[in-house]
């Protein structure tokens, strides 16, 4: 299996996502990384139909037959201070993380 995601691409990206992994670590996941992008183009592979209508776990919908969306609800946490005192750095009820440098992808 030709390998798509090379060490030097794997280092990249575990540079931009600021991931901290040991060698082991590093292996298993770029082994993983590879494995599904093998399987997505197995997947790609497949001959469809240019016809084939679009569908949701094997049901046809169109725009009358949608199903309805949920509603979305505020669930708050009943004990918000047990999450905050387990952050490192908090400023009033706000988690303060560290900021992310950006890089100009090429």
């Amino acid at each position: 299996m030709s390998e798509e995601i090379t060490p030097e691409i794997f280092n990249h990206l575990v540079t931009l996502a600021a991931l901290e992994l040991d060698d082991k670590q590093a292996a298993y996941l770029r082994r993983e990384l590879n494995q599904q992008l093998k399987a997505i183009h197995e997947l790609e592979s497949i001959p469809l139909d240019v016809d084939l209508k679009i569908t949701t776990h094997g049901v046809s919908y169109s725009l009358t037959t949608s199903p309805v969306l949920r509603e979305d609800t505020w669930l708050p946490h009943p004990n918000p201070g047990e999450i905050l005192a387990q952050a490192p750095q908090v400023d009033e009820q706000y988690i303060i993380v560290p900021d992310i440098p950006h890089e100009k992808l090429d």
